[in-house]
């Protein structure tokens, strides 16, 4: 008989395995690839990006992995927010020059749909690849969603990836805009109303 897999904070000593993760789950993105078409590059990249965009969810035990670090969240609390800066220079050095625009054109949108008021972000969620289907992303939003019930605060995410959508709807998102410019691919802002 096997137990459920659990879900427990990820502390600095298994950071490095939890970035692997998302990279690992986000090597198929529409945006991510998009963004870091060529392998080498997204390799090098996507774990700078991982960490600038979630990685202070480390800072306030809101990073959420399963076993083995097969799954992970990056779950930032209200009030705290990506490292911005940290973010346009991963983007100034490595983007191609021929998407620079609608990139800020993103990066607007999502400025524009971002909640203002309290609210738990989810910048990123994976499953390693082998480990997709069994549930673990499941286990992780349901483990955060009971604290932002509990707190009766909302939640909110922006979906890369049209095949996610189905996931964040059964978990009490609703779509609550569109982002896309140029030959980027959409970007869907979600928010799941404070219960």
């Amino acid at each position: 008989m096997s137990t459920a897999p659990e879900v427990r904070s990820a502390d600095a000593n298994i950071r490095a395995n939890a970035i692997s993760t998302i990279v690992l789950g986000f090597a198929a993105d529409p945006m991510a690839r998009w963004a870091w078409p060529d392998p080498s590059e997204y390799l090098r990249t996507m774990p700078r990006l991982v960490n600038a965009f979630g990685g202070r969810a480390f800072e306030h035990g809101t990073a959420y992995i399963t076993e083995g670090a097969r799954a992970a969240a990056l779950w930032l609390p209200p009030g705290v927010e990506p490292d911005e800066a940290e973010m346009d220079a991963i983007m100034q050095e490595t983007l191609r020059p021929e998407i620079a625009e609608d990139i800020e054109a993103v990066k607007k949108g999502m400025a524009e749909h971002h909640p203002r008021g309290p609210h738990w972000y989810l910048p990123l969620i994976a499953a390693d690849p082998n480990w997709i289907g069994q549930g673990l992303g499941a286990l992780l939003m349901k483990h955060a969603l009971r604290r932002c019930d509990e707190e009766g605060i909302a939640a909110y995410l922006e979906s890369s990836n049209p095949r996610n959508m189905s996931f964040y709807e059964r978990h009490g998102f609703e779509i609550v805009g569109r982002i896309q410019s140029g030959s980027s691919p959409v970007l869907t802002p979600m928010l799941r109303p404070a219960s």
